[in-house]
């Protein structure tokens, strides 16, 4: 039985739906829900009013940085914005899943690259990160619970994908 491999080493740039070169706010039309985080680091201008908020180093630094995104996802619904709202959202989820990470792993490092990128041992992160993880995920699941998102996530994923 093989070791699983970090996705990233297969990368497909050229088949990726999300694209650096382009602005969603201008061209929504482009942009696709896909799963979990994806497209999160690439769609412009969002990465940029979002990503310069987006903090997990201490559960005060999570409860800050997580409460300012969470207000842009309301803000970006009152807009009628869902691009930016689910941006907002994946980027409270990848709050999560990175705090988690430096949580179960000593330096965030799931796989050590000098062996053939064999799975690190688990359980030898960060405490504090643990914490932090908390605080995203509630914050993650709050806007994932908001009606007005699910419903506008339902039409847009029924209309583009």
């Amino acid at each position: 039985m093989s070791t699983p491999k970090p996705s990233y080493l297969n990368f497909d740039k050229k088949h990726y739906p999300w694209k650096p070169d382009i602005d969603y706010r201008l061209k929504p039309a482009e942009y696709r829900v896909g799963k979990g985080e994806q497209g999160v680091l690439i769609c412009e201008p969002y990465k940029s009013e979002i990503g310069r908020y987006w903090r997990f180093k201490t559960e005060a630094i999570a409860e800050e940085s997580s409460e300012k995104i969470f207000n842009l996802f309301e803000n970006y619904l009152k807009a009628d914005d869902f691009v930016g709202a689910d941006m907002a959202r994946k980027y409270l989820q990848m709050g999560y899943t990175r705090a988690r990470r430096y949580a179960n792993y000593k330096g965030g490092k799931k796989y050590d690259k000098e062996d053939d990128y064999a799975l690190l041992e688990r359980g030898t992160g960060d405490r504090e990160k643990a914490a932090a993880a908390e605080v995203f995920y509630k914050r993650w699941k709050q806007a994932e619970a908001n009606v007005q998102y699910g419903s506008m996530k339902k039409r847009w994923k029924d209309e583009r994908g």
